[in-house]
C-alpha cells in the first residue's frame, strides 16, 4: 500500500484523515496543492492554491483541507493538471470537469478567465463519454469511451493537432492520421501530445525540439504523426515526460526518446534520441513505465515487483536505470522527483481483506499453530479451520468439492487434526490457492496461473479467477501466447481470451512459427484463423 505520508504536503493531515483517503494527487510547480477523495467518497483540496487550481471558489491558500461540495458523490476515474495550474477531472458517468488556469483556453470553456470553481467542460462532447484526461502545460487533451481524442488550449507549437499553431478555446476532435482509428490512451509532455491506439500504434504531435515525438527528426508537427520505428512492435503503455517519452511493450520490452540532459532516457548517456531506443534489455520483464510532464524523471516496475528509476533524481542526473528499495513507481516521485508530484491520480486500496491479511499472513502453512492439513502430491500444507469457516465459500455448493462437505458435515468440530488428500489440482497451485484464502494475493509463475485459473472457475472464486488473468497476461510471451489462448478459451475467461488473441494477432508471423500453435486442437485453430482472418491480419 502506498503511503500518502511520503509526499512532505499530506504530512500536515492527522493519521486519521490519511487513513480515510482512496485517491488523492500532489501537483503545482513547487508541489504544493494536493486534492484527494475519501472513502466516502466527498473530495477535499489544500494546499497554496496558485491560480485557484484547488477549486474552493477561491484564490485564498488552505492549510486545513477545504471540501469540494460540487463534486461530491461524483466518483473519478482520470484526475490530470497542467503547469498554471490547470485541473481536469473526469467522472465514473463520462463527465468533464476543469478549473484553474485558463490564460490559454486550456480549461476549454470558451474564455481565458481563470476558474475558482469547477466548471462543466461540454462544447463539442454532447453525447459523449470521457474516459481519461492528460494536460500539458497549458493544453488539454481528453479520450473518449468511443476513442476519439479531443484537444484544446494554448497551441504555440501545434500541440493541439489542428493543423495550425492557433489556440483552441473549445475541445476540438483531433483528426489526420487519428481519423479511424481507435484511441486507448493519451499523455501530455509540456508542448507534446501523444496517444495510443487499440492495435499498439502510437502517435505524436505537437513541440520536437528534443525528438520528443520519437519521428526521427527534430520539427514540430501540427498534425499527428505515427511512431515508424515501433512498427512491429504492439504498445501497451506510453507515458510522457516533460520533454521525453516512455513506451512499454505487450511484451515487456521498455523504449524510450526525447530529451536526455538528465538521463532520463536511460540509456547511460546524456544524448537525446530522436527516434525510439530500447532500455532496460538485460532486465526482467518491464510492467509499468512512469514520468510526467512537471518533471525529468523516470521509473519503472517489473514483474517481480523490482523499481528502478533514473533522470532527474533529487538534483542529482542518473543516466542507467537504478534499482530503488520501493515498491511502487509512486513512491520514486514522492522521494526523488523535483517537484514531488504525482505523476498519475494514486489509488489507495483500505479493503477489508488487505487488514485480514496482514493478520494471518504469517500464519499461514505453520504446522505449530494450524489444525488442518492438506496433502498434495505427497506434500503438507498446514491451515486453520477457522479461517476456512470464516472466509465465504461460493464454491462448497459445488459438487465435485465432496472433501469440503464432508469436512463441514462431520469433522469440523472435532479437535484432532484432520489431513485432506487433494488429487486433482497440482501442489503449487493448490498451495497457492489456500494461500489465497490467507492474503487475498497470488504469487505464481504463468504457466502455474493457468492451473489455478481451473480452480479458480472450478469452485466460482471471481476474484482469485481476475488475479490469476493478470499475471497471465503479465507473463505472455510468443512461445506461450496460443497456449495461454487455448486456457482462457477452455476456462471461459472473456478478458484474457480477447488479450491473448491480440497478442497472437500482433506477432502472428511469430506465433505460428511455435510448437504450442501446432499441438492445439484443430477445431482451436480453424477458429483462430477465421477470426483473425475476419480482423484482417492476413491481409498485405
Amino acid at each position: 500500500m502506498v503511503d500518502v505520508s511520503k509526499w512532505p504536503l499530506f504530512t500536515v493531515l492527522s493519521s486519521e484523515e490519511r487513513a480515510a483517503v482512496r485517491q488523492a494527487c500532489v501537483f503545482g510547480t513547487s508541489a504544493n496543492e494536493a486534492i484527494y477523495v475519501t472513502r466516502a467518497n466527498e473530495m477535499f483540496a489544500f494546499g497554496l492554491n496558485c491560480s485557484g487550481c484547488l477549486g474552493t471558489g477561491d484564490g485564498a491558500s488552505a492549510i486545513v483541507p477545504k471540501r469540494l461540495d460540487f463534486l461530491r458523490r461524483k466518483k473519478v476515474v482520470s484526475f490530470s493538471y497542467g503547469s498554471g495550474p490547470h485541473v481536469l477531472l473526469a467522472t465514473e458517468g463520462g463527465h468533464l470537469f476543469a478549473w484553474g488556469h485558463n490564460g490559454y483556453s486550456q480549461l476549454g470553456n470558451g474564455s481565458t478567465n481563470s476558474s475558482l470553481s469547477p466548471v462543466s467542460i461540454t462544447a463539442n462532447l454532447q453525447n459523449l463519454k470521457v474516459t481519461e484526461v492528460a494536460c500539458g502545460s497549458h493544453h488539454s487533451l481528453a479520450l473518449t469511451l468511443e476513442g476519439d481524442v479531443f484537444a484544446w488550449g494554448y497551441n504555440n507549437c501545434g500541440q493541439v493537432g489542428c493543423g495550425s499553431t492557433a489556440n483552441q478555446p473549445y475541445p476540438r476532435k483531433v483528426t489526420g492520421c487519428l481519423q479511424g482509428k481507435t484511441a486507448v490512451g493519451v499523455s501530455c509532455g509540456q508542448t507534446s501530445s501523444i496517444a495510443l491506439v487499440d492495435n499498439g500504434e502510437v502517435y505524436s504531435w505537437g513541440s520536437n525540439g528534443n525528438g520528443q515525438l520519437g519521428i526521427g527528426t527534430n520539427g514540430n508537427q501540427l498534425c499527428p504523426c505515427r511512431l515508424a520505428e515501433l512498427q512491429g512492435k504492439c504498445i501497451q503503455q506510453v507515458v510522457a515526460g516533460y520533454a521525453h517519452c516512455l513506451a512499454l511493450t505487450d511484451e515487456g520490452l521498455l523504449y524510450a526518446w526525447g530529451a536526455n540532459a538528465y538521463g532520463q532516457l536511460g540509456t547511460g548517456s546524456k544524448s537525446n534520441h530522436l527516434s525510439p531506443v530500447q532500455i532496460m534489455a538485460d532486465k526482467e520483464r518491464v510492467v509499468e513505465a512512469a514520468a510526467c510532464h512537471s518533471a525529468h524523471t523516470s521509473a519503472a516496475k517489473t514483474q517481480s515487483g523490482k523499481v528502478y528509476m533514473w533522470g532527474h533524481c533529487r538534483g542529482q542526473p542518473v543516466a542507467l536505470p537504478h534499482l530503488t528499495h520501493f515498491s511502487t513507481t509512486d513512491d520514486v516521485f514522492a522521494c526523488f522527483a523535483t517537484p514531488s508530484v504525482m505523476w498519475r491520480l494514486l489509488s489507495v486500496e483500505h479493503d477489508d481483506f488487505v487488514t485480514v491479511s496482514r493478520a494471518l499472513r504469517k500464519e499461514f502453512d505453520s504446522p505449530d499453530t494450524a489444525d488442518l492439513t492438506f496433502s498434495v502430491d505427497g506434500k503438507c500444507i498446514h491451515v486453520h479451520k477457522a479461517v476456512l469457516k470464516i472466509r465465504p465459500f461460493p464454491y462448497i455448493r459445488v459438487s465435485r468439492c465432496e472433501h469440503f462437505r464432508s469436512m463441514f458435515r462431520s469433522q469440523w468440530s472435532e479437535d484432532q487434526q484432520t489431513v485432506i488428500e487433494i488429487v486433482q489440482f497440482s501442489y503449487p497451485v493448490y498451495r497457492s490457492f489456500l494461500q489465497f484464502l490467507y492474503t487475498d494475493a497470488v504469487d505464481l509463475p504463468p504457466e502455474d496461473a493457468i492451473g489455478l485459473l481451473d480452480l479458480a472457475t472450478s469452485y466460482c472464486e471471481t476474484r482469485l479467477k481476475r488475479l490469476c488473468q493478470q499475471i497471465i497476461k503479465r507473463g505472455i510471451t510468443v512461445e506461450n501466447a496460443f497456449t495461454l489462448l487455448s486456457a482462457a478459451i477452455r476456462y471461459d475467461a472473456e478478458d484474457l481470451e480477447e488479450f491473448c488473441f491480440r497478442f497472437c494477432v500482433n506477432h502472428l508471423t511469430q506465433v505460428t512459427q511455435t510448437a504450442a500453435f501446432w499441438q492445439v486442437d484443430g477445431a482451436l485453430l480453424k477458429e483462430f484463423i477465421g477470426r483473425a482472418s475476419r480482423c484482417g491480419a492476413f491481409k498485405n
